[in-house]
């Protein structure tokens, strides 16, 4: 495979280096495949597999960019001439550049053999056995909604006229259970996911008694009454607060004035406890490579230390308009866009205390299981008003379930009021986080 993504993308470069104009070929190989299975026999099996180019190019100034799944010569010449000519129609820029090389890449094992080697029945197998288990784990288990496994391999080559020449290829592979629980004429959903980089720490079973539990522990939820009160977040609902600071973190974003961290380089802008950072490079991270899209090294980047903002994620045109360099962060979905500002394992560093340490002391607060409504959050002004659901903690521990709530406040102010970090780290995809006990939210309830 790398030797045929080679030979097209010497061929594009050949010609620009005979036309004294700078490119750059971005080839992506992807496989994905799709189980689901329900009461035991497969529902859906999805097997795609698709490969194209992404060209760019700057000329005098000027970017043009086109794309192409079809890899023959007839057109490639075609996707090098709607390039060239795009470049007439774009603004002149003097930001454009692409990153030079040679560079020397992490060492980072992304690929995991046995994912390609085990068979399909297999893996038919691993989704009836997280359905199974949800099934098994409770009696009041009486619906999966969906019960499934999934994986993906990648093959990336990205080569440009400054001497950027990487190739890698990686995988990663998932299990997920969805499942509803009922008794006496309520019914409560739950579901787990898990996304590993090796088959290996696949874990089926405890995603499936996972799903159940969370179903389990929902039923009969009733609302709470309204009041600032202490909260805990578990990590699923901290990940989905990470996805707004993400965007709070993004150069562009900050360039356009569009994050509240505009400007905040070296201030407090949350609880001495917390420390957040991106890291291309962590060991088992599904989003972990050896390069970025544009080819820059992938690299580990601190953002928040001990609650001071110390940086931003770059991709290689903010970082020229901040006059720094790129962190490894620029990010394209596939071959057909061109890279932009993205995270790849972007987490919360873990702190030492356990969930019971987090709650032991807390007379009534509100341990926050799901958060609705994520998308409405502001990442300019901070603001946010999303729907929640958890259970109660009551002297130290968890009691009523709770839905219909709402929890409210500002992304910073929420980051200045995080008490204390729990050692339960986990990741969502490429997000992780443990769970953060606040001094107190807003909640509207009863």
């Amino acid at each position: 495979m790398q030797e045929r993504l080679t030979g097209i993308g010497e061929a594009l470069l050949d010609k620009a280096h005979r036309l004294g104009v700078d490119a750059e070929v971005f080839l992506l190989h992807n496989r994905e495949l799709m189980i689901e299975v329900v009461e035991g026999q497969v529902d859906t099996l999805k097997e795609a597999e698709e490969m194209g180019l992404g060209l760019r190019v700057i000329k005098g100034n000027r970017l043009g960019f086109a794309f192409t799944s079809d890899l023959s010569p007839k057109a490639l010449e075609e996707v090098w001439d709607a390039a060239v000519s795009i470049c007439s129609y774009t603004a002149s820029d003097h930001y454009l550049s692409l990153p030079s090389g040679p560079v020397k890449y992490p060492s980072l094992i992304v690929y995991d053999p046995v994912i390609a080697h085990t068979s399909i029945e297999e893996k038919i197998e691993l989704a009836r056995q997280a359905e199974r288990a949800s099934r098994q784990h409770d009696s009041r288990i009486t619906v999966i909604e969906r019960a499934g496994y999934e994986d993906s391999e990648f093959h990336s080559l990205i080569l440009n006229t400054r001497g950027i020449c990487a190739y890698a290829q990686g995988n990663y592979c998932g299990t997920y259970v969805f499942a509803v629980a009922e008794e006496d004429e309520d019914a409560q959903t739950g579901f787990s996911i898990s996304i590993k980089q090796k088959l290996a720490d696949l874990d089926p079973l405890a995603v499936g008694q996972e799903a159940a539990h969370n179903a389990v522990r929902s039923l009969h939820a009733r609302r709470a009454p309204s009041g600032r009160i202490p909260c805990i977040m578990e990590p699923y609902v901290v990940t989905r607060f990470l996805g707004i600071i993400a965007q709070m973190v993004d150069a562009e974003a900050v360039q356009k004035g569009k994050s509240l961290f505009k400007g905040r380089i070296g201030q407090k802008v949350g609880a001495e406890c917390i420390s957040l950072t991106d890291d291309g490079t962590y060991p088992g991270g599904v989003s972990s490579f050896p390069f970025d899209s544009e080819g820059v090294p992938c690299q580990r980047t601190e953002l928040i230390r001990d609650g001071h903002l110390v940086g931003y994620l770059y991709d290689t045109y903010t970082a020229n308009r901040d006059h720094t360099r790129s962190t490894g962060n620029g990010q394209r979905s596939s071959f057909r866009g061109l890279p932009s500002v993205g995270s790849t394992n972007f987490m919360i560093e873990p702190g030492t205390r356990s969930l019971n340490q987090l709650m032991d002391d807390i007379p009534y607060g509100f341990y926050i299981t799901e958060v609705m409504g994520m998308h409405t959050a502001n990442p300019i002004s901070g603001e946010f008003s999303v729907g929640a659901a958890g259970l109660l903690i009551e002297k130290g521990q968890l009691t009523k379930p709770v839905r219909g709530v709402t929890i409210a406040g500002n992304i910073m102010q929420l980051l200045e009021q995080v008490e204390a970090v729990g050692n339960d780290m986990r990741f969502f995809g490429g997000r992780g986080a443990p769970s953060l006990r606040i001094r107190y939210l807003s909640l509207s309830g009863e």
